[in-house]
């Protein structure tokens, strides 16, 4: 018997979510779910958990718990390309940190385990990795380079050069590396729910799909309005919705896998099954 309760849902308090955030206003979908905003990784947890229903889920973890979740359709965190705000900051060339310490101050598993692989694997380095705060000067006092997601690393894009530092967009990096987008997070169903509530999880993700196509063609408004309570400018947000890429179609999907497949080389994920349950809702 299907649950008489709102969705429980997820939305990342980060600017990279603020674009999907706004479609979901102007739709009015949020009148229909019991929406919690947390941290990426407070998501991750509650949505495996089961404390959510429907959440955005950084990739790594939802590869680690694929048995018990299916991904919408069409949604997704991405970029094929520069994403402007999952970044490495260092002084010297990546390809000249072996022996290195580099700092982890990511709250962002994918990011993290991105920027592991390609300093082991594209640039063959051999680095000492410790978490840290993520504030970028502290992190270069005791390290010699820097992995920063969300708004710590898009401030770092713009000022990082005039501290005479470099920035590697690990966006950019990967696509150059892996000839394929790059997908951050996903937005995941709990196997269960969407079983017992199918009906509901199609509301929810009509609703997703609807905000996609409204922020696209309105990321100038979108961009203005959010520059009003951002260190931003209304330029650089516009600029920077349009590095994402929020959807999830087969280019993705194939990046997704891409990333999969070299994540469960290092052991950091189980293998994405070629048979049993279907990786989608619906």
């Amino acid at each position: 018997m299907s649950e008489l309760r709102r969705p429980r849902v997820g939305h990342i308090e980060f600017l990279n979510c603020v674009p999907i955030y706004w479609g979901l206003m102007r739709s009015g979908a949020l009148l229909d779910v019991d929406l919690t905003r947390a941290s990426p990784v407070a998501l991750n947890d509650a949505l495996v958990a089961g404390e959510l229903d429907i959440a955005p889920i950084s990739l790594v973890e939802y590869l680690r718990h694929a048995e018990d979740l299916v991904l919408l359709p069409g949604v997704a965190v991405g970029s094929d390309g520069p994403v402007l705000s999952v970044n490495i900051v260092h002084e010297r060339p990546l390809s000249a940190l072996d022996g290195g310490r580099v700092a982890l101050g990511s709250s962002s598993r994918t990011g993290v385990l991105l920027a592991q692989m390609l300093l082991t694997e594209k640039y063959g380095v051999d680095c000492e990795f410790v978490q840290a705060e993520p504030d970028v000067p502290r992190m270069l006092e005791k390290a010699d380079a820097a992995v920063v997601i969300g708004d710590v690393a898009l401030r770092a894009m713009y000022e990082a050069p005039q501290r005479g530092l470099s920035v590697t967009d690990l966006g950019a990096a990967w696509r150059d590396w892996a000839g394929v987008p790059m997908v951050f997070a996903v937005w995941a169903v709990r196997r269960e729910f969407a079983q017992k509530n199918p009906g509901q999880v199609k509301a929810v993700h009509d609703a997703f799909l609807r905000s996609v196509r409204l922020c696209l063609a309105e990321l100038d408004v979108v961009a203005e309005a959010t520059s009003r309570w951002e260190p931003f400018d209304a330029s650089t947000l516009a600029g920077y919705f349009r590095s994402l890429d929020f959807s999830l179609g087969e280019r993705q999907l194939t990046g997704l896998r891409a990333f999969a497949e070299k994540a469960a080389a290092r052991g950091e994920v189980p293998p994405l099954p070629t048979e049993g349950p279907d990786l989608f809702c619906g």
